[in-house]
């Protein structure tokens, strides 16, 4: 039996600041070619889904992706709303500068920063000048979740109709507080930090249930007392649909994608570049994977 509601998170494509090794939070680069192709998959992969909605952060690495995922959508195509709560975490002075794993031997935090150079953080609670936390990105996660997916969750089951699904196309970081902030309204559910390190266009799905019901009859309740729900992730960081998307040659792939540009052939012969890992950033932490956050 279909939930009562599916969620499906996807992260973004490539944008042209995943191929740098800065800080790439709120500042607002466009997908690369490759991104773009990317996106496309994706949306192909997903076509043979009727969402009823598609939420988007508003940048456009992740905007763009989401329109790629609605192009690729069926007649007629869902409502695509953006909204500032799905922005990735805001890196404050670091946005567009360097980072590092680690501290260089003998040099202060605060001398780093006069350098430009922004070393990674591995507590929730830090924070770079005039940027969030991760604890601040988890409580923007959770107003997202009240904002967007309960007004969902609970008009579904006023209405009677399981069988609804909705998409969020956010990023990587950002996703990974979407996921547990959504799986804390399950009572009981205790939400781990397992769901970092997202490819680019991968995505995780998560059902929602209402508990004890079983039938497909509309529900009375108050907003104050709505019934309690059942959630739980039955996909995560799914990206299948990157096997077949190659990287174009001569530069092209990472160049800033333009959809005005007529013929993508006259960017052949750039220089060569280091191959990339399909799906894999390099930039915002290595990709947000390997990095031991407390």
């Amino acid at each position: 039996m279909a939930p009562l509601l599916t969620v499906t998170f996807v992260r973004h494509g490539e944008s042209t600041d995943n191929l740098r090794s800065v800080w790439a939070g709120w500042k607002d680069s466009p997908l690369s070619n490759h991104g773009m192709n990317q996106a496309k998959a994706a949306g192909t992969s997903l076509s043979s889904i009727r969402f009823a909605a598609i939420y988007a952060s508003p940048l456009k690495r992740a905007y763009s992706t989401a329109e790629a995922i609605l192009e690729a959508q069926p007649e007629p195509r869902p409502p695509l709303t953006h909204s500032l709560l799905l922005r990735e975490q805001h890196f404050g002075i670091a946005e567009g500068h360097p980072w590092l794993v680690a501290l260089k031997p003998g040099v202060t935090l605060e001398e780093h920063y006069t350098q430009g150079v922004f070393p990674v953080l591995h507590h929730r609670s830090d924070k770079f000048p005039e940027g969030e936390s991760i604890d601040d990105l988890a409580i923007r996660a959770d107003q997202a979740v009240h904002e967007l997916i309960l007004p969902r969750v609970w008009a579904t089951a006023r209405e009677g109709m399981r069988g609804a699904h909705i998409v969020v196309v956010s990023h990587g970081l950002c996703i990974s507080e979407l996921v547990p902030a959504l799986l804390r309204k399950n009572a009981g559910q205790i939400a781990k930090d397992e769901y970092r390190g997202l490819m680019n266009t991968a995505w995780t799905r998560v059902a929602v249930d209402l508990a004890d019901w079983t039938g497909n009859e509309p529900l009375e309740f108050s907003d104050d007392n709505p019934p309690p729900l059942m959630i739980k992730v039955t996909d995560f960081n799914r990206h299948e649909h990157l096997d077949k998307v190659k990287r174009q040659k001569g530069g092209i792939g990472r160049a800033a994608y333009d959809p005005k540009q007529q013929d993508i052939r006259a960017f052949f012969g750039g220089a060569a570049v280091k191959p990339i890992e399909e799906g894999r950033s390099e930039s915002n932490v290595q990709d947000e994977a390997d990095v031991d956050i407390q």
